[in-house]
């Protein structure tokens, strides 16, 4: 049995080794479908579009510039009400986590630890489109949308390969264009500029759906188009994967919607409009069924984003659910070595009544007072262990961090390799030696995990 299970994981590593290396073109633009979050109205459960474009960088924000090797490119994207601008520019990793390098990203957040992320970078980086108020406060309006993505939802990314030629094209066109703001939701938002980018490096690509979306540009369809585009033409390398939603306490995001899908799907809108114009409705449903607006699924051959590894292929349903029971049962086992007179703390509580802060190499930790004593707690890959850390508070954030990304459902959240990884310093975190990986009591299945890991690769 446990020979089939090695024969179809190196099988399964076979086909990643080739999606992975007919999906990272030196150069590409990719549209990024980002799911809603939050309360959700009527056009924000359409979510958000950007695009990253690996080979154009920001020297400012709001000045773009080709990028030099092994810079990761820049993700940029209209907004409403940030500075007066039509749109900004932000580095790839900051985007997407609010941390300058990857080792840095916390491997579990609450929304404490998030604000004061975003905070930091707008300090460091964004004064000049979204500055201090004259107190020296952080300023109110949207600019929380321009770092820290990943923490506040998932998004699915639809790769194209680009050429140095049109990322040059592209930078001194949109250098020497007027930037400022005439966001409207209907015809001027983040989708229209998404479609806009994408249609600059290749004409008449992407469109909007005039029934679908009553004309109303949407993340969701443009994402649709790209990928009929690129089955239009093989010859461009091509590739989709999701970058998931950072683990921690926030409400995880949803399910992201067309204008007509959104509507149809929303008691809050369907059912009043069914008792007061039942024609009306059946309308609707028509437009619904007719054009298949509900049945484009984004995450459709997803690959999973990783900041350290290559693209890989999500975790299978039977290994997520082996590492799941293996996660339970050593859970259940610490609670049962427990005194049952001490109660702990839930990582939650523990991380709200904390102070977010850095280290002196400026990696992220929570200050706290744990038995009258002032303690820094790691909470990145750099330092969760740290020697001033707590090797039970690091215990608890990984757990939690692991149980996450295990839990069923789309997005995909994680690959195989992702979860090895954190199972390997879940480990570390409960032995009793900061040099050894624990392997005691261990199964095949995490023996083999812990081997694999430690024979495998970074994301270059």
């Amino acid at each position: 049995m446990f020979c089939l299970v090695k024969l179809r994981r190196s099988l399964g590593t076979l086909c990643m080794l080739v999606l992975v290396s007919t999906s990272l073109a030196n150069a590409s633009a990719t549209l990024l479908l980002e799911e809603p979050y939050g309360k959700l109205g009527f056009f924000t459960a359409t979510g958000h579009a950007a695009v990253y474009l690996s080979g154009v960088c920001a020297e400012t924000p709001l000045v773009l510039r080709a990028c030099t090797p092994g810079e990761l490119g820049a993700v940029i994207s209209r907004y409403d009400g940030v500075g007066g601008y039509d749109w900004v520019a932000i580095p790839l990793i900051p985007y997407l986590y609010a941390v300058e390098k990857s080792e840095d990203i916390p491997l579990f957040v609450d929304p404490k630890m998030v604000t004061f992320l975003r905070d930091q970078y707008r300090r460091k980086h964004l004064q000049e489109v979204a500055p201090d108020m004259a107190t020296g406060e952080t300023p109110g309006g949207n600019w929380y949308e321009l770092v820290g993505s990943a923490y506040d939802r998932a998004a699915y990314a639809f790769e194209v390969e680009t050429s140095a030629a049109q990322d040059q094209a592209f930078i001194e066109a949109y250098n020497a264009a007027p930037n400022r703001s005439h966001f409207r939701t209907v015809s001027r938002n983040c989708a229209d500029f998404a479609k806009d980018v994408i249609n600059f490096y290749y004409p008449k690509s992407l469109h909007r759906s005039v029934v679908a979306d009553a004309g109303i540009t949407t993340p969701k369809q443009t994402a649709k188009t790209m990928v009929k585009f690129s089955s239009r033409h093989p010859e461009l390398a091509f590739s989709r994967y999701v970058i998931p939603q950072v683990p921690g306490s926030a409400a995880r995001s949803t399910a992201v919607h067309g204008v007509v899908e959104s509507f149809f799907k929303s008691k809050k809108y369907m059912v009043p409009s069914a008792v007061v114009s039942p024609v009306f409705a059946g309308c609707v449903a028509a437009v619904y069924v007719g054009t298949e607006a509900g049945h484009f699924d984004p995450s459709r051959k997803a690959l999973v984003y990783s900041p350290e590894r290559d693209l890989e292929p999500p975790i299978d349903a039977e290994d997520r659910r082996s590492y799941e029971l293996e996660l339970n049962h050593l859970v259940a086992a610490e609670v049962l070595k427990t005194s049952s007179t001490h109660v702990e703390k839930t990582l939650a509580r523990m991380m709200s009544n904390a102070t977010p802060g850095f280290d002196s190499e400026g990696r992220p930790v929570l200050r706290m007072r744990i038995a009258d004593e002032a303690v820094s707690l790691g909470v990145a890959q750099g330092n969760i262990f740290a020697p001033e850390s707590s090797r039970r508070f690091a215990q608890q954030l990984l757990e939690a961090r692991l149980q996450e990304e295990l839990r069923r459902g789309n997005p995909p959240k994680v690959s195989e390799n992702d979860v090895e990884h954190d199972w390997t310093l879940l480990q570390k975190a409960m032995n009793t030696s900061d040099n050894q990986v624990a392997t005691r009591d261990a199964t095949p299945l995490q023996a083999a995990s812990q081997s694999r890991w430690m024979r495998g690769g970074n994301r270059p």
